[in-house]
Formats: structure tokens, sequence, C-alpha cells
């Protein structure tokens, strides 16, 4: 096959929450395990840190990973969802995984994954770890796709666990209270491992505390210490949160050596470094089009806040969402004095764009819909004076068909 080819095989022919939702997750760890098994458990044979959350873990993950390329190290890089190519989902030092890898990979192992029926992310994560092993990586920093107790990432014993934050999201699986999705994020917390939980909250603090007595994990809030004076170079204001669990998580590290200056610069070059894409990203000037994959409501209530300190003659926004979305909770937050260009994401579980348009009319916002975010955001561009600011946002899927 060919990478294109193989590519396709992945994404069609097997269940992906990205496409399609809820029926496209597992229960439990069975198949993950089993596929562990067939490669030899290459997830013992390296290093990790395991990075979940409901916001900001992409970030964090990729802070943590420069910090650690600025020390020296061979960093994986294990993210999800990627933005354009597949490959941006496992990279080394910032370089993506080789196509050929990727078929040689799927190639080896595809009798065992149609006998075993083994979902699109299940696939992948072994992909991650089997190259990870076989290219000697130092360490490895891996993000949890969804939830954390039943995500495939979850059979790695990590030097350290990382929790952003909780906010409700994929409520449909995880849970519909902030104490239900915290139990099933707690579920990386793993005996006798440090923890680190980016924000304290009163509704769910006690759900790590207990969690973390039971597997004798010394547990850490970041939020707790003092504010830490480190920039990086990722624009948005809510990175501060996500810098400070950053530096909480790489000086719990044990047999790491890294300096203050290790960290300064890597929280400095996470773009230069890892590549990251799509966080307050600005992609053109005049007008100004900035683009941010924040998608839930906690992670729009800091990206809308910081819209406000922006200059501009007129706002423009590009938004899509996926079909899941609860839009009472965060049409809401977008202001009334913006004109609208309403798109559905290029995949199955996308929402209508006449659908969003009927429903942000609900709450004042007013504008058109397009049959792509391509029209969208072309005739948002046409229409935009050069003083003029456009936002694109509302699903990271939205943000890949931009960048």
């Amino acid at each position: 096959m060919t990478y294109q080819e193989t590519i396709d095989w992945m994404f069609n022919q097997l269940p992906m929450y990205q496409n399609q939702g809820k029926t496209a997750y597992k229960e439990d760890l069975s198949n993950t395990i089993k596929l562990s098994n067939h490669l030899s458990n290459p997830e013992r044979k390296f290093k990790s840190i395991h990075v979940g959350g409901t916001n900001g873990k992409g970030s964090t993950s990729h802070m943590i990973a420069s910090i650690l390329e600025e020390a020296g190290y061979k960093v994986g890089l294990y993210t999800s969802p990627h933005l354009k190519n597949f490959t941006e989902r496992v990279r080394i030092n910032g370089e993506e995984i080789p196509e050929h890898k990727v078929v040689d990979f799927i190639q080896k192992n595809k009798v065992f994954f149609e006998e075993n029926q083994l979902s699109f992310f299940e696939m992948t994560v072994g992909l991650a770890f089997d190259y990870f092993t076989k290219e000697k990586v130092d360490i490895a920093v891996i993000e949890v796709g969804l939830g954390g107790r039943l995500d495939s990432t979850n059979i790695i014993t990590p030097e350290v666990s990382v929790i952003t934050n909780i906010g409700l999201d994929h409520t449909q699986i995880l849970g519909d209270t902030l104490e239900k999705i915290a139990y099933e994020k707690a579920g990386i917390i793993k005996r006798n491992i440090p923890v680190i939980i980016g924000e304290k909250d009163l509704n769910t603090a006690f759900v790590f505390v207990e969690k973390s007595k039971e597997m004798n994990a010394e547990i850490t809030f970041a939020s707790d210490h003092k504010e830490i004076d480190f920039k990086t170079d990722l624009l948005g204001i809510y990175q501060k949160k996500n810098i400070k669990t950053a530096i909480t998580a790489v000086r719990k590290l044990n047999d790491f050596t890294i300096s203050e200056e290790n960290i300064r610069e890597g929280l400095q070059n996470v773009v230069k470094n890892t590549s990251l894409k799509g966080r307050w990203q600005i992609v053109n000037n005049k007008p100004k089009v900035i683009c941010d994959t924040a998608h839930n409501k906690e992670g729009l209530t800091y990206v809308l806040k910081q819209l406000q300190q922006e200059e501009y003659k007129k706002l423009h926004i590009v938004i899509g969402v996926v079909s899941d979305k609860k839009l009472e909770e965060i049409l809401p937050l977008f202001p009334e004095n913006a004109t609208y260009y309403f798109c559905k994401p290029d995949i199955p579980r996308g929402l209508s764009a006449e659908i969003l348009k009927n429903e942000a009319l609900k709450f004042n916002l007013k504008g058109e819909a397009f049959s792509s975010v391509k029209d969208a955001y072309n005739q948002s561009i046409n229409q935009a004076d050069s003083s003029d600011l456009i936002f694109i946002g509302g699903s990271t899927f939205t943000i890949a068909e931009i960048l």
C-alpha cells in the first residue's frame, strides 16, 4: 500500500472517535493490552510522562517536550488529533514520523488489526509506542486521547502523571458532572507515581486527593504555587496556567537534569522545537486573522476574553463545530457585535452550517451559512477591511482546514 492508501484504510475501515463520536469509544483496555503483547510491550521500554485533562493538555505536552529537548534529550511526543497530516501525531524532537514507517507498521500488523477489529486510536497508539521504542527515545510525552481511565494510552507507567484541569466536555462518554469526569481523568494516576494537577477546583480536588491516597501517589496542585515568571512563544493568555503545570511536572522528574535555562529556552521555543499549531495562531495580517482550537466552554471563555483585548474596526468570526457540542453553553460566550460565517467541518460528525446558524440566531449571533470552511473563510477575507479582525474557531477540525 502507498502512504495515502494506508491512511485511508486506517481512517475508513475502523471506527474512529474523530469521525463517529461515542460509537467509536471502547469500554475497556483489553484490545490495547492485546496489541501491546503482540508488539512485545513497547511501552515498557521507554520512560514517559502522561498528560491528561479537559483543556490545555496539548499545549502542556508540547511545552514539556520542548523543555526536555532543550535539556539535550531525545524526546518522543504523542498527541491527537492532528491538524493537517496524520504523522503530526507521532514526533521525535519535533520531527514527524516518516510516512514509510507508518506504511511498514500497518502492513506488518494488518492481519492482526483486522482479526482483532482494532480501532484507529488503538492502532495509532501502538504505532507511536513501537516507534519510540525502536528509535530509543530518552523519554516520551504521551497525551491522553479521551478521558484517561479507559484511554488506549493508559497502559504506560510514567515518571509523572499530569492532569491539567477538568471541564464539561465529551459528557456523553465521560459523564455529565465535573465529579464524574474527574474520576475518568484520575484513572491515569498510577501507584507510587507523582501526579501534578494543573488547576485546583473545589468541585473536583477531592477526587484527585482520594485517588492519589489510594495509589500512594504524591499529589501536587500546580495552581497552589506562586506565580512563575516564565514566558512562552505560545500567545494565548490561557498559556500562563499551562506554563505553571509544565514547569511543575518537569521539576518532579528524577534521573533527568533540567536547568532553569532549559526551562526558559524550552518555553520560548515551543513552536520551533515541536511545530505546535493552532493555539492563538496569527495566520495573516491586514486583515489580522487569528485561529484557536479551543472548542468547549472553559477553553473558549479564555480565548474570547483575549479577543476582547484586540483592536480592530470590525470583527468577523468563522465558526464551525461538531454535532455533539453543547451549543447552549458555548454560543452565549461569543460577541453579538460581529459578522458570522457559519460552516461545517469536513468530517462526518460536523454540525450542519444551517443548524448552527439557526441556533446562533437564538443568541443574537447573525451571519450566513456556507457550504464549506474554505468558502466561509474566503468570504470573510473578501468582506474584511485591512483594519478588521477575523477569528476562526469552534473546533480543531475547522482550524485544520484553514492552516
